[in-house]
Order: C-alpha cells, then structure tokens, then sequence
C-alpha cells in the first residue's frame, strides 16, 4: 500500500516478502536449490492452511496436498504439526521484519517528516498480505504459542524502536524535543500513529491513501506536540 505524499511512496526493502513459486523438480532426486524452494512453499503453503483452518483443525495432508507434496516428505522436513507451525510463524515474522537500513533510507533533518516516512513504512509493512496471514494467525493462536506472539511483536518492533531512539536522541542534542525516556516514547509513537491504522487493517477493513495520510499526520502531530520543547 503506497501513499501519495512526500515521502509516503516508499517500497519496503524487505524484499523477502513473498516468493513465486518453484517449478516442480523433473525426475529424480531434487536439487538443493529446489529443495530449499520446496521447503519454503511448503512453509507458505502450511501458513495458509493454519489461518485458514486454525491450528487444531488442519491437517498435514491438508497442507501436503495444496502445494502437491507428500506427507512423507512433509513430515521428513518437520516431524510434527507443532513443529511445521512454528518453522512457518518463524519465517513470516523474519519476512515482516523491517530492517534498520529501511528507517535510515527515510530518515531527514526534518524530524515531522521523518516520523511521517516512519509512519508510513510501518502501516505499508502491515498492509501486506505476509504481515496480514502472521498476525491473524498469531492472534488467533496467541494462547497456544505465546511464545511465538511475543517473538513476533519484539523481532517485529525492536528495529523501529531502536531507530526512533536514535532519532529523538539528535533532535533533542539540538535542543527541538524533550524526551525523558526514549525507549517509552518511540512505543508510543508506534501505538499512537501506527497501532489504530494496523487494527483496522488486520481486521479485514481497507483504508485508503487518503485515510491513511490523514491518521498518520493527526497522530505525528499529536505526538511532537507532546516532545517539543517549550519555550515559556
């Protein structure tokens, strides 16, 4: 999902997001490039399955038979369902991760519009469909793996917050903001201008641009009227 101003037009560099699938192996045994290809369909295709039908419904032959591979080699790649679940969750979370490089690349001296470009990568990473089948997924198995909930909320944030961080920590040597806890601050930030848009979202409503442009500048605006320093 792409915004139409200034900086919102951004491609999120994560640019493992979604493979095309491998062709079939001719006869014989498979190469490991194939192999690997395979393997990561079978881990898209069991991700699929699980939102799908939900964890305790689906079945290995149910995700054997959508991508045409046999249980036995299914279970040769994992032993159990529990096992191909969490391989699956574990490489949708590392796919929707946004890499610190991606946060950089936006990143300004003008700290507004930074926060915007921020805003905008985080709602655009939610918006795609990896993100979407992760966190539907995740919440609705939230109580079985919370493990894997928590896994995904740190590995997925943890490179925003640290960015955010770094970012109020020059803006505030320049003597622009006052932020007492940094680490607090960039979470508010994600929960004020990112969370509302990202809830919506998941739940299955679009938004538009114009939507999405609007939420996002209330909230950034909303959030520096808070760290901006006074001067009376």
């Amino acid at each position: 999902m792409a915004s139409k101003k200034g900086n919102a037009a951004i491609d999120v560099p994560a640019g493992s997001f979604a493979s095309p699938p491998s062709p079939r192996p001719s006869a014989g045994r498979p190469t490991r490039e194939q192999a690997r290809q395979r393997q990561e369909e079978l881990l898209e295709g069991a991700l699929d399955i699980f939102l799908e039908y939900g964890f305790e419904t689906a079945t290995m032959e149910q995700i054997a038979t959508s991508i045409g591979m046999s249980k036995r080699t299914v279970y040769a790649y994992y032993g159990d369902k529990e096992a191909l679940f969490r391989a699956a969750v574990e490489r949708a979370i590392e796919r929707y991760r946004i890499p610190r490089e991606a946060f950089d690349a936006v990143a300004s001296d003008d700290l507004e519009q930074t926060l915007r470009a921020v805003g905008h990568l985080r709602v655009t990473n939610v918006s795609h469909p990896v993100s979407l089948k992760l966190q539907r997924t995740l919440s609705a198995q939230s109580h079985r793996f919370p493990d894997l909930f928590q896994a995904a909320f740190e590995r997925g944030v943890t490179p925003t917050i640290t960015f955010l961080m770094d970012l109020f920590a020059r803006h505030e040597a320049r003597g622009e903001i006052t932020v007492s806890d940094p680490e607090r601050a960039a979470v508010a930030f994600i929960t004020l201008v990112v969370g509302g848009s990202a809830r919506i979202i998941i739940a299955g409503a679009p938004l538009s641009d114009e939507e999405i442009d609007a939420r996002i500048d209330y909230g950034v605006e909303l959030f520096l009227n808070g760290i901006r320093k006074r001067t009376d």
